[in-house]
């Protein structure tokens, strides 16, 4: 059915104008009968709370509009998209990978390799996925080619300090409780007592023993059926991963992340072969020229993409493809609010090789729980994303505002 502009035009053609009524039907429907959809506006809103966020939308004619979200190195992800509003405008959001490699392709001498550029691509990418949903009244794993699995398995970043103590007393059980299957704590710690230099992160043996009795306390504390991770945050050198992953082994880890930093693939293959403990990285790599090499080296074991800083979910569907012709399952880094989890969720339900996504926001459970107006989305530690069209969740504006940056707009149009 044509509407708005396109009977408008139509109103205008003589009834005796065949070539106008054709350019008419032309200009505003498809070949399904759906009127063409147009970007009209994109605007943005900043937040933090671990770490900060930038949400995106995506305005269109029809009254849709999608929401996507980025994150890490989104502070400056505003200022970027507002400066490809001039290409976007006007264009038909529904080509999402033609409008991503435009900008992606435009964007080569402006740092379009990695960081804050591709980083704001992905909201934006995000954006129009749900906006793709919306308007073609399909949920997002539909439109990625159909689910695998009905929900998608969480595993939950527990955000210690210290994994011993009375911090570890009130989560290592309330993480049981809530049906969480898999969890992960932190190794590396700037004030052991144990470090003999500020700068220089190559461990002695006292801080690789604490690693040690964290890693068996909280294996002790938790069921033997539950997996756990450990994240060295790529701050140690090879001598130390090497000797970490070795100290590890007895514990039978889900996987020991980035012992060292994820550039380094050589001493990270050297220590995933040195080594019975699984290997992860990749959440600071970007698109998939970021993991072609970390594949070919075989320099680990699973692989950790962010689809908010990533390229976005096409984008992390192509690496999650590349990584299966390896036989390396993917295990998404994300630190986002519900509206990244979800998108992460829908694009994982369609991996053969998806293991477990992170989640992030044990210290904000308030927040958590009201960011969007569907509620909590997980349930015993699993997401299952909604067939309702595109992402399936809106954001209660009253609550995210909460969390706002200071000083930054919220959605509002340029002036």
């Amino acid at each position: 059915m044509l509407k708005g502009t396109a009977l408008q035009a139509l109103g205008a053609v003589s009834a005796f104008s065949l070539p106008g009524l054709a350019r008419a039907v032309e200009n505003n429907s498809t070949p399904y009968q759906r009127s063409k959809l147009k970007i009209t506006d994109v605007r943005t809103a900043q937040v933090l709370v671990h770490g900060p966020q930038t949400h995106v939308r995506i305005y269109t004619d029809q009254g849709l509009y999608g929401h996507g979200e980025c994150t890490d190195a989104a502070v400056g992800a505003a200022s970027l998209i507002r400066g490809w509003r001039r290409m976007l405008i006007g264009r038909d959001p529904l080509n999402v990978e033609a409008i991503w490699e435009r900008l992606r392709t435009g964007g080569i001498f402006a740092g379009a390799q990695g960081g804050q550029y591709i980083t704001a691509l992905s909201g934006l990418e995000i954006a129009m996925w749900d906006l793709a949903g919306k308007a073609l009244g399909l949920p997002v794993y539909q439109l990625l080619g159909g689910k695998f699995r009905d929900k998608v398995r969480i595993y939950c970043d527990s955000d210690m300090d210290v994994p011993i103590g009375a911090e570890a007393d009130k989560k290592l059980p309330w993480i049981k409780e809530q049906g969480f299957t898999a969890m992960k704590i932190d190794l590396d710690d700037a004030r052991d007592p144990a470090r003999f230099d500020a700068v220089n992160w190559t461990a002695s043996n006292g801080e690789i023993d604490r690693m040690v009795k964290w890693v068996s306390h909280v294996r002790e504390s938790i069921p033997a059926n539950m997996d756990l991770a450990c994240d060295m945050h790529g701050r140690y050198d090879a001598p130390t991963g090497k000797k970490v992953a070795k100290a590890l082994e007895p514990f039978r880890l889900m996987w020991l992340e980035e012992p060292v930093p994820a550039e380094d693939i050589d001493a990270m293959a050297d220590i995933r072969h040195s080594t019975s403990t699984p290997i992860a990285c990749g959440e600071n790599l970007y698109m998939r020229w970021g993991y072609r090499e970390l594949l070919e080296k075989k320099a680990v074991d699973i692989i950790q993409p962010d689809f908010q800083k990533v390229g976005g979910i096409a984008e992390a569907q192509k690496v999650a493809n590349m990584a299966q012709a390896y036989y390396v399952p993917v295990a998404p880094h994300c630190v986002v609010s519900p509206v990244g989890v979800m998108a992460t969720a829908h694009a994982c339900t369609t991996y053969p090789n998806f293991l477990a996504c992170e989640w992030h926001w044990i210290n904000h459970l308030d927040l958590w729980k009201s960011w969007v107006k569907e509620g909590e989305i997980i349930v015993q530690g699993h997401v299952t994303p909604t067939d309702k069209p595109g992402l399936g969740v809106e954001m209660d504006e009253d609550v995210a505002k909460k969390a706002q940056i200071p000083g930054t707009p919220w959605f509002e149009p340029e002036k």
